[in-house]
């Protein structure tokens, strides 16, 4: 038992270093993308914190297989130069053995990825999704900065000077549109109004900026007449309605769902979910023979050769999720021929390092 927690505990030490540093970067990657979103008016700042907490499961379930197979890569090679090894299997304890101490970290990391894929992730993602979509079509202006020109899509910008106490209305608005007549010939629409708020079309989703108090003109490139319109209220299209249909997709899907559903991509989304636990004692298996070093070599000699073989994993895992999901590939065969290639590649190895035995 001694040993046992002794070796679990290196295991675990160093996969958590590996697990924090390679969260803080990709973390750090997908908060800048949102905090840029969030000062171009695309989102609010407030629901920044949000969507990172809820797009974490996402993140373990992909960094957890790796910073384990890291873990026991280091924490073993680190043992091996210290002859910590050598004095374990003279005292009988075999290669073996050390593999099966180090599947009771392996099966709970196994059970943590498969509770993040299988479970938070899929509901993660649609709560993401939601909330992005209700702040595309909420009437709430706190994605809007006064004084400041923005860019609405479609050849749209939009300005307001001001907000009113309650920020419900926008004062001295104005409105830049490039658009085309009914005969394609090209022209510029601007608007300008005293007031104005946003609203929602109920039936179709469409966002408006309803002016109020305002003249409208319209000109057209390389002509001197322009035509001017005073109006007491006057709506501008915004957006389009979004139609949610992309919410209903295989990701969002929960497993129970997925259970149900024949289509491709709700099978390649189930192999997906259950692959990524699977790979954990896969990479383990690899990672037993792979951690064996030269005290002259250092324990980072294997370490690029072991990331690349993970990459090459799960690489082939994506490729055959697409695959699967656009029915070129059987989803009877699925993802299942490369754990299986790659568990035979990690009794191979095993088996040579038990063959070469343990210096």
């Amino acid at each position: 038992m001694i040993i046992f927690r002794y070796l679990t505990r290196e295991i675990l030490l160093t996969m958590a270093a590996v697990a924090g540093v390679l969260l803080l970067v990709i973390m750090g990657s997908r908060f800048i993308r949102y905090f840029t979103d969030a000062a171009e008016g695309d989102i609010p700042a407030a629901i920044l914190g949000n969507l990172m907490l809820f797009h974490l499961p996402g993140f373990l379930e992909l960094i957890l297989p790796l910073a384990f197979f890291l873990g026991i890569l280091l924490a073993y090679g680190q043992l091996y130069l210290n002859s910590e090894i050598t004095v374990l299997v003279a005292c009988g304890i075999s290669p073996a053995r050390l593999f099966q101490v180090s599947l009771v970290p392996a099966t709970l990391v196994a059970v943590l990825v498969g509770l993040c894929s299988l479970w938070l992730t899929p509901a993660g993602a649609l709560h993401n999704a939601v909330m992005l979509e209700e702040q595309r079509s909420r009437l709430d202006f706190t994605a809007l900065a006064p004084g400041r020109f923005q860019d609405f899509g479609g050849g749209r910008t939009a300005y307001t000077q001001s907000f009113s106490d309650d920020g419900s209305r926008m004062q001295e608005v104005f409105i830049s549109e490039r658009q085309r007549r009914r005969d394609g010939t090209p022209e510029t629409a601007v608007t300008r109004a005293g007031s104005g708020y946003q609203t929602v079309d109920p039936d179709t989703g469409s966002r408006f900026l309803v002016l109020a108090d305002g003249e409208r003109y319209s000109v057209d490139p390389g002509r001197f007449e322009a035509e001017r319109l005073e109006f007491e209220t006057y709506a501008v299209r915004l957006s389009l309605g979004r139609e949610r249909r992309e919410l209903e997709s295989a990701e969002y899907a929960s497993t129970r769902e997925l259970l149900g559903d024949d289509s491709d991509r709700a099978r390649a989304q189930l192999q997906w979910r259950l692959s990524l636990p699977l790979m954990v004692f896969i990479l383990t298996l690899m990672a037993m023979p792979l951690s064996r070093v030269n005290p002259r070599q250092g324990r980072f000699a294997k370490l690029l050769p072991a990331i690349f073989l993970h990459v090459c994993y799960l690489s082939l895992l994506l490729a055959a999720l697409d695959a699967v999901g656009r029915g070129t590939l059987p989803a009877a065969i699925g993802m299942w021929p490369i754990h299986l290639v790659f568990l035979a590649l990690g009794l191979g190895l095993l088996m040579h390092n038990q063959r070469r035995g343990m210096r």
